[in-house]
């Protein structure tokens, strides 16, 4: 049984930093992709970024350039590394697994419990 847990969330000012982790088990972690995604109030989820197995990532255009996702597969565990937050990347931010092998992050996959980040002055 995958199971995927976040850690990480907080509050933080604006143009601060934060690194959400995610700490999988259930599966073989390095033949996965992975992503987060996040939810704001009101707003539908979206995903944020994935990587994949071999390491190739891909992120949403509003967090390019801030937003870094990086795994270690020795630790069974996928990064978010947020710099330079603004307000509107406040919401609770999952993480998600490929259902099977090659799949992408979706919402077929598997998902954690999310973990808040706000950002506010």
């Amino acid at each position: 049984q995958v199971q995927l847990v976040e850690s990480g969330g907080g509050l933080v000012q604006p143009g601060g930093s934060l690194r959400l982790s995610c700490a999988a088990s259930g599966s073989i972690f390095s033949l996965y992709a992975m992503g987060w995604y996040r939810q704001a109030p009101g707003k539908q989820r979206e995903l944020v970024a994935f990587i994949t197995p071999g390491g190739s990532t891909n992120y949403v255009d509003s967090v390019k350039g801030r937003f870094t996702i990086s795994r270690d597969n020795a630790k069974n565990t996928v990064y978010l590394q947020m710099n330079s937050l603004k307000p509107e990347d406040a919401a609770v931010y999952y993480c998600n697994q490929g259902q099977r092998i090659g799949d992408l992050p979706g919402p077929s996959g598997y998902w954690g419990q999310g973990t808040q980040v706000t950002v506010s002055s």
